[in-house]
């Protein structure tokens, strides 16, 4: 007999953490960066196709103040890099951003001083969705992806005590270079 047999029908038990990530999640409103190529596959995923209308993303913001998560499409060059890092602070918290495609995540295949080689040397970034150009049906993906990770986010003293064993955990990792891979 727990608490759940005892209350009446129609009640239903949850968290203030629950109840706030589930909002968060259903209401992302994403300011559109798009660049390059990855821009295209990008409207398309707004388009009727695809509908990003069912995951509460009806509406792409033209401005920052009204978005919460930045979808970085395409390669960002040196000279983006200030705009984009001033879109990002202009962005209300909470915010988020996916980098999309592989030379928004690594500069792809521009490999010179003129793109920036990630993204996260500009902003940090939440989820990183690979490809060249990635199709629509994985910018959804990201999103919900990056959907559940938002709603499962602890609030308050919790994030930080989240944050720093996170942290602790990344400190305590073995550096990419003595890492070894398995031999067959």
């Amino acid at each position: 007999m727990g608490l759940e047999e005892k209350l009446p029908s129609g009640v239903l038990l949850t968290t203030v953490e629950g109840v706030a990530g589930y909002m968060r999640k259903a209401s992302f409103w994403p300011a559109t960066f798009g660049l390059a190529c990855c821009a295209i596959e990008m409207m398309t995923t707004g388009g009727p196709k695809y509908d990003l209308g069912r995951f509460g993303m009806e509406v792409f913001r033209a401005s920052p103040r009204q978005a919460d998560l930045m979808i970085v499409a395409g390669r960002v060059s040196q000279k983006m890099a200030p705009v984009l890092r001033q879109i990002y602070d202009q962005m209300p918290d909470p915010k988020w951003v996916l980098a999309m495609g592989v030379c928004a995540s690594s500069g792809g295949m521009f490999n010179n001083y003129a793109v920036v080689q990630g993204v996260d040397h500009v902003v940090p970034v939440d989820m990183y969705l690979p490809g060249c150009p990635p199709r629509p049906e994985m910018l959804i993906d990201a999103i919900l992806k990056l959907h559940d990770q938002v709603q499962h986010k602890p609030l308050g003293p919790n994030a930080r005590k989240a944050e720093v064993e996170h942290e602790t955990a990344a400190l305590a990792a073995a550096p990419t270079s003595q890492m070894k891979g398995l031999m067959r």
